[in-house]
């Protein structure tokens, strides 16, 4: 008889333990269905990443501490005008690019792309010199291992020295990342690395103004044909704009701008792959 009572009460403790974790489960789903409504929340992050980067600027979806889903994810790299130190020199960063448009709360807090709706985690690193393919990556490894991130849905993109940096990162490490937009990227279109960017089927979208005195138009031209002459599963497309000189990224962040009906976020979203974190 105690035996059957013992039995009983465990039933019944296992129950009421069950119970309560699947209503915990329902609400944590409801949680992560709830529709993001409010502009992301940016802040400055003094963070020795590796020598060097001492800092960075993270925008996280405005309800991402009362959810449990992970993000895609956009790691942003920046000019050459905004190298800095990572502590004090970190609001040069919101001069442009994405910073800037985050920081005036330009950037939509949702995108729906095949039906889905997507926010993304923005990292924006600060560096002090120009950085190599192993600083990016490392920042990358920072992002992932420090914030709820999709890591099949990576993207990466910057302008100018950024840019370059995203070319040649994509190179070396494209098989952990999803898709890359370069903006007026300062870097030689070489054979090697735009034969690396296409055997990673990796999905390109370059931008460039046709007048730009820094970096020469046929840099971004020349990776795209170069990157496409090895036929890749995605062709790699380029987008430029007559006028404008150095400055394509305020275009090319702009929600606004459309190729075939899709902005440069959602144009990401449609991209996604399974990887093996370096």
């Amino acid at each position: 008889m105690k035996t059957n009572l013992r039995a009983f009460a465990a039933m019944a403790i296992m129950l009421i333990i069950l119970g309560s974790c699947g209503k915990k489960d329902i609400s944590l789903s409801a949680t992560d269905s709830t529709p993001e409504t409010k502009p992301a929340i940016q802040t400055a992050v003094s963070t020795g990443i590796n020598a060097n980067c001492a800092g960075f600027y993270k925008a996280l979806p405005f309800r991402y501490d009362s959810s449990s889903k992970k993000y895609s994810l956009i790691l942003f790299i920046h000019g050459i005008g905004e190298l800095g130190n990572g502590t004090s020199d970190l609001p040069n960063m919101l001069r442009a690019g994405l910073p800037r448009l985050i920081n005036k709360k330009a950037f939509p807090p949702e995108f729906t792309v095949n039906g889905e709706s997507h926010s993304f985690v923005v990292i924006a690193p600060q560096f002090k010199k120009w950085p190599s393919n192993a600083d990016v990556n490392d920042v990358l490894r920072y992002a992932r291992d420090h914030f709820r991130i999709d890591t099949n849905r990576i993207y990466v993109t910057g302008l100018s020295m950024g840019g370059g940096v995203t070319w040649e990162f994509s190179a070396e490490y494209g098989a952990s990342i999803a898709a890359i937009a370069p903006i007026c990227g300062g870097s030689w279109p070489d054979n090697t690395r735009a034969h690396n960017i296409a055997s990673f089927n990796l999905p390109v979208w370059a931008f460039h103004n046709d007048d730009d005195g820094t970096v020469p138009v046929s840099y971004s031209r020349d990776y795209v044909s170069k990157i496409n002459s090895w036929n890749p599963a995605t062709p790699a497309i380029i987008t430029t704009w007559p006028t404008g000189g150095h400055d394509a990224w305020t275009k090319a962040y702009s929600p606004d701008t459309r190729k075939n009906n899709k902005n440069i976020y959602e144009w990401m979203l449609g991209f996604q792959r399974r990887v093996t974190a370096k």
